[in-house]
């Protein structure tokens, strides 16, 4: 299988302290530039989690692939131990990771999710892109219009034109749409509730105040799975909290893991 698409920071990080960061659904790993940019006494390798960015497509995703698909980058790179840090999917996906593969994990920064089963929320999102065809898009003012006509945000739609790669015609999806639809079930799941497995190296979790992703019913599974775990909320901020208080959630990630050299 392919390795993931990724930027490191520098060429070689065998002799420095490594952060991993992991973007969300329908993100790509300039997500959480911002946050790397403010981390530059370390080494930070930000990457393309399967079927979205530049990674390899594939036809179906879970958690368990998911976590063994960084951590074979890492054993590629050289990497021995990291800090991970994600955001919503990106955060289930550091869960796993710690969870599965303890020994490579220094700490764990979750934000805005919860190793917990999610309701579905994305459908609508999923119909508005289904309708869009990007081959037939003159412009990305086009593609704007039918996601707004379609009911989604504009703030939403605007990131998920980001994704758009423009062709010699038209343009096109770097995301595999078809793929994360049939695997959303698995995504908004968590399959490792049940496993009896736990992390218990230094864990943060960062939540949007005005989010419902993470809620007070959560904090048992928090506790059994991560029982470490501390916790900081962001007064006026959402679940995209990164990019609504960056100058505060990017203070709240250095800290901690300066905390736990």
């Amino acid at each position: 299988m392919s390795l993931l698409n990724y930027q490191l920071s520098t060429p070689n990080c065998e002799a420095k302290t490594c952060v991993v960061l992991i973007h969300g659904l329908f993100g790509d790993l300039d997500n959480l530039k911002a946050l790397a940019n403010t981390l530059e006494e370390h080494q930070v390798l930000r990457l393309d989690v399967p079927n979205h960015g530049n990674s390899p497509h594939w036809a179906e995703m879970d958690y368990p692939s998911l976590a063994k698909a960084v951590v074979d980058l890492l054993g590629r790179l050289k990497i021995a131990q990291a800090h991970f840090v994600g955001h919503s999917m990106g955060g289930k996906i550091a869960m796993a990771t710690a969870l599965l593969y303890p020994q490579y994990v220094k700490s764990l920064v979750v934000a805005d999710i919860a190793p917990v089963a999610y309701p579905p929320r994305h459908h609508i999102v999923f119909a508005a892109l289904n309708q869009l065809d990007p081959a037939q898009l003159s412009n990305r003012a086009q593609a704007l219009s039918q996601l707004l006509d379609a009911g989604i945000d504009e703030g939403t739609a605007q990131f998920l034109l980001k994704n758009l790669k423009r062709e010699q015609t038209g343009f096109s999806w770097r995301m595999n749409i078809k793929a994360l639809e049939a695997s959303y079930d698995k995504l908004i799941g968590w399959e490792l509730g049940g496993s009896g497995k736990s992390y218990g190296g230094p864990s943060l979790c960062i939540r949007g105040a005005d989010s419902d992703y993470v809620q007070a019913a959560h904090t048992q599974a928090f506790v059994s799975q991560f029982p470490a775990i501390q916790a900081k909320s962001l007064a006026g901020a959402g679940h995209w909290l990164h990019a609504q208080k960056p100058a505060v959630f990017n203070r709240l990630v250095g800290e901690f893991i300066a905390n736990h050299q």
